[in-house]
């Protein structure tokens, strides 16, 4: 089961457990979703599209991250702008971009570094369009007498794996400005289902995890978020990305892609409750979710892990700029074998075209 159902939770260690391992069995089933009609629907929601429709692979991760995505697929608006998409989801970045290289995917939401370490091997990538901004927070045991970075010293802290833009960030940002480095601290290495789990149990005194976990996570075990990457350090992290032969072969779907999920993103920060009630059985089966205090409704978990993030469908000139900075991070921590001018990797031509409406 999900979590928040389960009734049989013993103890708020049980009960976060439960809900984490039920997370990773959510990110397992949209993976398998391929095999059935777009996105986990039925057949039949495919046949109704109109044949006119131009098809599209969407690659994506179940996380909040890439709420866009799934919104536009579960509020219909992907058909709205004339389009038959299949979802695809994956359980890293670095797996949908390299189904966006060989070909199986069209376009995806993902990390920013991803297109940058494909780029710098001479992929053909191009960044169309802005998802979202990073949010990356640092979650405690309240027992941990951890109150800020600086005092993750010797400490054990699970992150994402080595090269992935969580690692990247907490190593060029947010632990080098508390003149720290990952060799000061203990390293475990997890995706953010299992990090939780881990900080739950006791194994580690840390996790730098993303929404929804950071989320439920504090409403079913005794930890508190001490940091937040991008209240200190904005930056865009989650981008919209496709490849050239796909821009070569149907501008004007990838085109209509981009409006859907502008669309998203816009009703995502104006109506955080109604974007909830679409995507939150993504995250949490049935109607409830059950955290220390006792039940609370599962879309009420969702709203307020989607109002704690900054959506955006546009790349500001600032935001290149902090692009810039990333890929040069990047260099200095060697995941790059050579620089990136991230200019050259940005075909920014619907944004445009959506601001000359304006």
């Amino acid at each position: 089961m999900f979590p928040g159902v389960t009734k049989k939770a013993k103890s708020v260690r049980i009960l976060a457990i439960t809900a984490v391992a039920a997370m990773m069995m959510v990110t397992a089933a949209c993976g398998g979703s391929a095999k059935q009609g777009a996105g986990g629907a039925a057949p039949s929601q495919v046949a109704e599209t109109k044949k006119e429709a131009k098809p599209l692979t969407v690659g994506y991760l179940n996380v909040m991250d890439d709420a866009q995505a799934m919104l536009a697929y579960d509020a219909k608006m992907y058909e709205k702008h004339g389009l038959t998409v299949k979802m695809q989801a994956f359980e890293s970045g670095t797996d949908l971009i390299k189904a966006m290289v060989g070909g199986q995917v069209d376009a995806g939401v993902l990390g920013f570094t991803n297109a940058v370490t494909w780029a710098s091997k001479g992929a053909g990538l191009k960044v169309v369009g802005g998802a979202q901004l990073g949010f990356h927070s640092i979650l405690v045991r309240n027992d941990s007498g951890i109150k800020s970075v600086e005092d993750l010293k010797g400490k054990k802290l699970a992150s994402q794996k080595q090269g992935s833009t969580a690692d990247i960030v907490l190593n060029g940002v947010t632990l080098a400005q508390a003149k720290l480095t990952n060799k000061d601290l203990q390293m475990v290495y997890a995706e953010p289902a299992q990090a939780i789990q881990s900080l739950a149990g006791g194994a580690v005194d840390a996790a730098f995890v993303f929404e929804p976990y950071s989320r439920m996570a504090q409403l079913t075990s005794p930890v508190s978020q001490i940091y937040e990457i991008g209240k200190v350090w904005p930056f865009p992290c989650m981008v919209v990305i496709t490849t050239d032969d796909v821009l070569k072969k149907d501008r004007d779907a990838v085109n209509r892609m981009l409006d859907a999920q502008k669309e998203a993103i816009d009703l995502l920060q104006k109506d955080p409750q109604k974007s909830a009630e679409y995507i939150t059985a993504r995250f949490i089966q049935g109607d409830s979710f059950k955290t220390q205090s006792g039940e609370v409704k599962a879309t009420s978990v969702i709203k307020d892990s989607i109002a704690s993030q900054t959506f955006n469908w546009e790349i500001t000139p600032e935001q290149v700029k902090r692009m810039q900075e990333i890929a040069d991070i990047m260099i200095d921590q060697k995941a790059l074998d050579k620089p990136v001018k991230v200019e050259d990797i940005l075909d920014l031509s619907w944004q445009k075209q959506q601001q000359a409406k304006k």
